[in-house]
């Protein structure tokens, strides 16, 4: 909204280089994807189980509490450190013509000390949390694809055929990436954002259409009201344990994300403005989240309310049986709840596939220093050395390792974090601002 909002990513009179509707599939794929599925609707069923903020538990208000934490979770604070982290690297890379990758945001504060210790450290730093972000992404979608290939075909759930099913999508994903942005990355987020919005008319319809707007609306005001209090709340009254295990751990691996997210879509955002990426990275996919998840988890929470319930005692056995049990107890025919749950399958198959490709091109830019088209050998070593990661997490039984190591990696890119803020006020001091809105 300020005087640099007509600053542009890139030469002043560069179209962007991909269409809005791309683009907004390129921002969501990447950044929230596989993960949103598998706790849009395990977390509110689990907020509404209990939280430091509802009287009583399995109430109608516990209900619109548990979405408006998970909104809280997943909107406005995380798409915050997205945004700043990608927002410094497309400006210092397509309108300062230096590498991209993370040390280019550090030059005005440091100069071209960049290209020596401190831009390798720093490099180091956003790889590393890259890694984790993108391997933890990995390990909780092979779970959830595991299992509802199991409630399709009854395949069982095993490490056996978890590790099939890395060995396929790691191959597949290879290829996507190997192929480049234009092709491989924006046609399967196209379609992901296509196949999203059939599986959320699918739960409008099938589920109470009308009870899902209400709630929508509801716990949207209740998050837009507690926004800044639960921003700064501590739980310093309170038992600190919910608070680490669901916002900490929250805040940790949105800001290890920020390496991956933030180079991907500084990546797909050339030519854009500032306001233009500010608004679309910081408000569209917050937008969209909030209707993922009041549609699946208030269906969930309705169930919970008025069915037969059973989902909040399955999600405390196991997280990853949420979507397909919630699918099992809809008011439709078999035919329409296995074609539902043939949908989802596919679309945490496409997801874990984005979220690997994008992941892959970015750890292979960093390493390429910032080279925007890395050469494919690298491409195809880093999408294996990924998927070869992730089935060993599995087989020694390491995501929840990984997950702790995820807020462990968070903490050192947070405080390059603080420099990269830094660096691009400075570096819009240079810039001519225009009063015109």
């Amino acid at each position: 909204m300020g005087r640099y909002k007509h600053v542009r990513l890139g030469p002043d009179n560069e179209p962007p280089e991909f269409a809005t509707l791309p683009w907004i599939a390129m921002l969501f794929a990447a950044g929230t994807g596989i993960g949103l599925l598998f706790w849009s609707i395990a977390e509110p069923v689990t907020h509404f189980g209990g939280n430091p903020f509802s009287e009583e538990s399995g109430t109608p208000a516990a209900a619109i509490k548990g979405l408006s934490l998970s909104f809280f979770h997943w909107g406005l604070n995380g798409w915050a450190i997205f945004c700043v982290t990608g927002l410094s690297l497309a400006y210092f890379s397509f309108r300062r013509k230096l590498p991209l990758t993370i040390r280019s945001a550090l030059y005005p504060l440091i100069g071209e000390r960049i290209y020596g210790p401190v831009g390798h450290v720093v490099d180091i730093f956003a790889v590393i949390a890259t890694i984790f972000g993108v391997t933890t992404t990995l390990g909780l979608g092979v779970r959830q694809m595991n299992t509802g290939l199991d409630w399709l075909f009854d395949i069982g759930v095993s490490t056996a055929t978890q590790l099939s099913i890395i060995t396929v999508v790691t191959i597949i994903a290879t290829c996507s990436v190997v192929s480049g942005v234009r092709r491989g990355v924006r046609r399967l987020s196209e379609f992901n954002l296509a196949l999203s919005v059939l599986l959320l008319l699918l739960f409008l319809v099938a589920g109470p259409t009308a009870v899902l707007c209400a709630m929508l609306i509801q716990a949207t005001g209740d998050y837009l009201d507690t926004l800044l209090s639960m921003t700064l709340w501590t739980g310093a009254s309170t038992d600190f344990q919910w608070q680490y295990d669901w916002t900490v751990f929250y805040w940790g691996w949105w800001i290890s994300w920020a390496p991956f997210v933030g180079m991907f879509i500084a990546r797909v955002s050339k030519g854009r403005t500032l306001r233009e990426f500010v608004f679309g990275v910081l408000l569209v996919p917050s937008l969209i989240t909030f209707v993922w998840i009041g549609l699946l988890g208030g269906t969930a929470l309705h169930i919970e309310l008025t069915g037969p319930g059973g989902i909040l005692d399955a999600v405390r056995q196991d997280a990853a049986v949420a979507l397909y049990q919630t699918i099992d107890l809809l008011q439709i025919s078999k035919g329409w709840i296995a074609f539902v749950g043939g949908v989802a399958t596919l679309l945490i198959a496409l997801y874990f596939i984005t979220s690997a490709d994008s992941g892959t091109l970015v750890i292979t830019t960093i390493m390429a220093n910032g080279d925007p088209e890395p050469p494919q050998f690298h491409r195809v070593l880093w999408g294996l050395c990924g998927g070869v990661l992730t089935a060993v997490l599995l087989v020694t039984g390491g995501v929840q390792a990984l997950q702790d190591a995820v807020v462990t990696a968070g903490l050192p890119f947070s405080v390059v974090m603080i420099f990269i803020v830094l660096g691009m006020l400075r570096a819009l001091k240079s810039e001519t601002p225009e009063p015109k809105w």
